[in-house]
């Protein structure tokens, strides 16, 4: 019972209407709510401060010649000034972006300065009225009359306010017309009554009314400005936050910072249990994300697994980096998703404005710097902005400018890498594999472009220009050799790539089954959905699909399964070790003997020296490929390749 009387009393000192039996909120909306009822009252304040300055100094004047002079005078002085002083106060904050959450706190100093505004004037009657004279009683009365009226008109949206107004001042005029038993008085004192009644009656249904209002703007506004999967902010709320934060900046210097997430096991998620797997795991990442925030602040979603907060006066950098730290300690426990565990983890870049940027472009342009940086750190990293993470920043940029033109300008070329065939001890086909030679950077690595590509879907332009690449070359060659060419996921996202494939064998004149399509196993699942209807309409075109890097995915066996593959491609990763490591050993035998059985072809990557090889041929593995065999060479050396008989003489048993 103790517990609900608190309770009621906090929330009625918030100014919560629920505590009159008005619609009932939750803290966020009633945060909401308290903001616009703040807004008002500031924008009334200036006007009612000025009122009573006014009125302040009309009283004095008219009790000049009372005995009361000098009492009146002090109290005079005291409320004009304090009046004057809010007053300007108010107009300072009015020009400062309109919060979008106030707290009880805030409300409650709000309801504290109103009682003592209204005990002020309440004075009034009790301590003036019996020794003025009849003009002055006359000034006195119209004054509190006055000041009922403006109290009712200022804190019209906030009954609590308006209550601790008004209340001292109808208690003052009470004890002052009780004192007198003349019946004008009486009549004077119902008439208070009466008018008081209506006054707060008005404040309770305009109240009411508002808050209804402000409630059905704040479900309108959801559809546009909240994230419908995760309910969180969507990009256009943070972004409005972003724009007020700086206005903040520029007109009082409030400093704050932003702080930029991104998923760092998020697409692992997604290829390995599919769309609505995902879909919970952001569910349940926003759920603890906002759980370590402050109060008035709220992470938003501003992409797929993108994250970003504004954290508004900043009192010092750490404060920020214990929230950052926070959100990576949030990712420590795993998540329960269909009945599984899966670990998730985060990486958090940081700018501090006004230090790293005044402009909502320079902010986000640095804190995506910044998460760069922590990302290539590793998983649940934190970094705030430095210098040189513009540099890195300006130099992506520039390599993904150069890059869009890179196949108009011709720089871009294949190597071919031969796989050996162990049994007949000749190479069987070539594995296709991209370069770039940038007219100044020089020969740029694909770890670096590729992933560019990818994220600005330049992949499917470099794409198609490989595979027509490809089967062009592949046709100046005899006729039993194929040619292997690496599909990214991101590419199979795209709905013509098939045609472009029939489209590139039919130009080329090479039979569909001398091209061969890699890819890894996150292209089949559900995030592009129409991978596997893809990789079945290649394999009846004759097309020859490997799986690529076995081993190192989640699904294999499954996959092996449900697609008829060519081959499979051992990682290099199990070969390195498999003369050092039994488990490596044992691992590359039994991939060898379950593919065996399911007579899929095996080819073993980064074979690098002959104890591997004899290894590998001992153990029946079907083809290889590495160092050890031939480095990639240039288009024009591979028939070359082909002629040597070096390579029977190196490799036999």
């Amino acid at each position: 019972m103790r517990t609900q009387t608190t309770s009621y009393f906090a929330r009625l000192f918030a100014g919560d209407l629920s505590a009159f039996g008005g619609p009932a909120t939750d803290e966020a909306v009633a945060g909401h709510i308290r903001a616009e009822q703040m807004s008002l009252v500031l924008g009334y304040s200036v006007g009612i401060m000025l009122a009573n300055a006014c009125n302040a100094i009309v009283l004095a004047i008219a009790l000049w010649q009372s005995p009361d002079r000098m009492p009146a005078l002090i109290w005079a002085v005291i409320v004009a000034g304090a009046a004057i002083g809010f007053g300007v106060q108010s107009h300072a904050a009015r020009r400062i972006t309109k919060p979008q959450f106030v707290s009880r706190r805030a409300m409650h100093r709000l309801v504290r300065n109103a009682f003592i505004l209204g005990a002020a004037w309440g004075i009034v009657p009790v301590a003036f009225f019996a020794d003025a004279s009849t003009g002055g009683q006359l000034v006195i009365t119209c004054l509190c009359s006055g000041m009922l009226a403006g109290g009712a008109l200022a804190f019209a949206t906030i009954p609590i306010a308006a209550i601790a107004f008004t209340a001292p001042i109808f208690l003052g005029i009470a004890i002052c017309l009780g004192r007198n038993g003349d019946l004008a008085f009486l009549l004077i004192a119902f008439l208070v009554v009466v008018y008081g009644s209506v006054l707060l009656r008005g404040v309770f249904v305009n109240s009411f009314a508002f808050a209804r209002r402000v409630m059905r703007q704040i479900e309108a506004e959801r559809t546009v400005r909240q994230d419908p999967l995760t309910h969180l902010p969507n990009r256009v709320a943070f972004n409005e936050t972003l724009d007020a934060a700086l206005k903040r900046l520029a007109l009082s210097g409030e400093e704050f910072a932003v702080l930029l997430l991104d998923l760092d096991r998020f697409k692992e998620v997604n290829d390995q249990f599919g769309h609505p797997a995902g879909d919970e795991f952001l569910v349940q990442v926003a759920s603890r994300l906002q759980r370590c925030t402050r109060a008035a602040e709220h992470v938003a979603r501003i992409g797929g697994d993108e994250f970003a907060l504004v954290m508004n006066n900043l009192a010092r950098p750490e404060d920020a980096l214990e929230i950052a730290e926070r959100f990576v300690a949030a990712f420590t426990e795993p998540f329960q998703i269909e009945g599984r565990q899966i670990v998730g983890a985060t990486s958090v870049g940081i700018v501090l404005a006004p230090r790293d940027g005044t402009t909502p472009l320079d902010v986000m342009k640095n804190a995506d710097a910044a998460l760069y940086r922590a990302k290539k750190a590793g998983a649940g990293t934190v970094c705030f902005f430095e210098t040189s993470d513009d540099r890195v920043s300006r130099d992506r940029k520039a390599l993904q400018s150069d890059l869009a033109g890179a196949i108009a300008r011709d720089e871009l070329f294949l190597v071919f890498q031969p796989f050996l065939d162990l049994g007949d001890n000749r190479i069987t086909g070539f594995e296709a594999l991209l370069r770039w030679q940038h007219p100044v950077r020089g020969l740029v690595p694909p770890s670096e472009f590729i992933p560019i590509a990818e994220e600005t879907g330049l992949i499917h332009e470099i794409g198609e220009w490989v595979i027509r690449r490809a089967c062009a070359t592949v046709a100046q060659w005899p006729e039993e050799i194929r040619v292997a060419v690496n599909f990214s996921a991101a590419q199979f996202h795209n709905t013509g790539v098939l045609q472009t494939i029939v489209q590139a064998l039919a130009d080329a004149k090479v039979s569909p089954s001398r091209l061969e399509i890699e890819i890894t196993e996150s292209m089949l699942l559900s995030k592009y959905g129409s991978a596997a209807s893809v990789l079945n309409a290649l394999l009846e075109l004759g097309v020859t699909v490997a799986l690529d890097d076995f081993g190192t995915g989640f699904s294999s066996l499954t996959y092996l399964r449900k697609l008829p593959f060519s081959r499979i491609k051992i990682d290099q990763s199990f070969i390195s070790d498999v003369l050092v490591q039994p488990d490596c050993a044992a691992i590359v035998k039994s991939v060898i003997s379950l593919a065996r059985d399911l007579r899929i072809g095996v080819v073993a990557e980064g074979v690098e020296t002959a104890d591997q090889l004899e290894y590998l041929r001992q153990i029946s593995c079907g083809e290889v490929q590495g160092y050890l065999i031939s480095r990639p060479v240039a288009a024009d050396a591979v028939l070359a390749l082909l002629d040597s008989r070096k390579h029977r003489a190196i490799y036999a048993a």
